[in-house]
């Protein structure tokens, strides 16, 4: 059974609701109902909703379930949380994850946003992705990595406090020489002003190991050092979802 109870955080985070699922089924299948609930409400009441995924190994199979459901799909736009400076048809890219495990079954219908295209530059992207943004997000998904990152968001930045005070949503990201950003240091990321922006925010994990990360980055309160915890921070007081199995 899920842990619904609002968990305490330091004061200059919103708080968060910890799920703990008995198994990756039930959480695959949580989650894509909670995205997809999200998404049905905002439907309701205005004309389009945006949705924002991340890239990695883990949200596959909620992309997967969530594709499935039967919403009006033809007017949701999706986004990305942050990209690798790839080619979309580029299968390391988060767009070709988007493109293979979420863009099929109903949600093939739906408008997906690249921030990369064949001839743009960095500064075009980052700057097409600024534009995107001026509408808010419905929903976003955000994943963690063993090192506390999420996003393009990493522990050990070079220019890490431009990034997380940065005005803006979405911003191009340096991480040579962080390990969590393996082959591609240059990314675009969402920036922790964009994730404040954004009512409904998920964070999926798996594991042991990510379970304590986040605990630990939970105590520790230090951004710079646990970026994950940039997406505690809501301008609606919203907490963050964390939908966890072992």
């Amino acid at each position: 059974m899920a842990d619904r109870s609002p968990q305490p955080v330091p004061e200059t985070a919103a708080t968060y609701t910890f799920h703990a699922h008995a198994n990756r089924e039930v959480w695959t299948w949580a989650a894509a109902v909670s995205i997809a609930a999200e998404l049905r409400r905002e439907l309701i009441v205005q004309p389009r909703a945006r949705l924002l995924l991340s890239g990695g190994g883990t949200p596959g199979p909620v992309y997967r379930a969530l594709s499935q459901a039967p919403l009006d799909w033809e007017r949701v736009d999706v986004g990305l949380v942050d990209e690798r400076w790839l080619l979309p048809d580029d299968p390391d890219s988060n767009a070709w994850l988007v493109h293979h495990e979420f863009l099929r079954d109903h949600a093939a219908v739906a408008r997906f946003e690249p921030m990369t295209q064949a001839g743009r530059n960095l500064e075009g992207a980052v700057a097409t992705a600024n534009a995107h943004a001026r509408r808010e997000a419905t929903v976003a998904v955000f994943g963690m990595g063993e090192d506390g990152h999420t996003a393009s968001l990493f522990p050990g930045m070079a220019d890490a406090e431009r990034v997380l005070t940065s005005p803006r949503d979405y911003v191009a990201v340096d991480a040579h020489g962080c390990p969590g950003a393996q082959r591609w240091p240059r990314r675009i990321s969402l920036t922790p002003h964009g994730m404040k922006r954004i009512a409904h925010r998920l964070l999926l994990i798996q594991g042991a190991r990510k379970r304590a990360v986040f605990e630990e980055a939970i105590a520790s309160g230090d951004v710079q050092r646990w970026p994950v915890l940039a997406t505690l921070e809501s301008s609606y007081g919203t907490p963050l979802d964390v939908h966890w199995c072992a």
